[in-house]
């Protein structure tokens, strides 16, 4: 399968509605999907439909109106993609104060290729173990401990909340892996299935620094790509930092396009 149809598959899929699962409101302005999160507001589209220049111009502001005048949101972020159209939408974007964060490269690529069988050999400070986070009455402790563990790493302070993990959890609509070295997350991640689609999306991915270059990251995606195919999930996708990058290539996943958040903050 080449690449076209797999930046196809992904933007027909998994853009605008795909993306809006679980906010607590989704306003339309024009070809823009407008979302309030828990954590914040997003921005989507599947394409803007030829909007450029001045009309580019006048809908982020409107955007930037949305945000500021009728919603509480202390940021949102606008999602961008390398092949969207006009190419100089980052350069409007920014003119109206928008920030932008760091490049990512969307991966996408066939489940069955990251179930791979990985070992995994005992670290200094003790054995590895790879499990599935389950509902239950540690599960708000675990999910706290691997969400500071995610936030060292990334340093966003944007990430999900204790609060709506749980809720993920608890409803099934993610599912939440870690590995531990004792009571000590070193690594963990998210398999989070888009309804209607063939995808499911690896998220939040992230080894600590003293633990790295010991496949334990290999092993997490290992595990979350055969849950993804028990539950009849064919493509996985996902945004990731030139860190995960390698791994997943090597994995047989395929760079498609890139994406850029541009951020807002009050």
């Amino acid at each position: 399968m080449t690449t076209d149809p797999l930046l196809e598959a992904y933007d027909q899929q998994l853009r605008t509605d795909a993306e809006m699962t679980g906010a607590l409101d989704v306003v339309r302005l024009g070809p823009l999907h407008c979302a309030v999160f828990d954590h914040g507001g997003f921005v989507s589209y599947r394409d803007l439909g030829g909007v450029a220049g001045r009309d580019l111009d006048e809908l982020v502001e409107r955007t930037i109106a949305h945000y500021r005048d009728a919603t509480g949101v202390t940021s949102f972020e606008w999602k961008s993609r390398g092949h969207d159209l006009p190419a100089d939408l980052g350069e409007h974007l920014a003119a109206h104060g928008l920030v932008a964060e760091p490049v990512e490269t969307v991966m996408v690529g066939e489940a069955s290729l990251l179930a791979a069988d990985v070992p995994l050999e005992d670290t200094p400070a003790g054995p590895v173990v790879v499990r599935r986070l389950e509902p239950g009455p540690t599960a708000a402790a675990d999910l706290e401990r691997m969400l500071e563990a995610q936030e060292s790493v990334f340093g966003t302070g944007r990430g999900p909340s204790v609060e709506s993990s749980l809720r993920d959890l608890e409803s099934n609509a993610s599912e939440f892996w870690v590995a531990e070295v004792g009571d000590r997350v070193v690594c963990g991640g998210r398999l989070t299935p888009v309804e209607g689609t063939e995808f499911a999306g690896i998220w939040g991915g992230s080894t600590l620094p003293d633990f790295r270059g010991r496949g334990i990251y290999r092993a997490v995606l290992a595990a979350r790509a055969r849950s993804a195919i028990d539950r009849g999930i064919r493509y996985i996708h996902s945004d990731c930092t030139d860190m995960s990058r390698p791994i997943l290539e090597r994995s047989g996943l395929r760079a498609v396009t890139t994406t850029t958040p541009y951020v807002w903050s009050r």
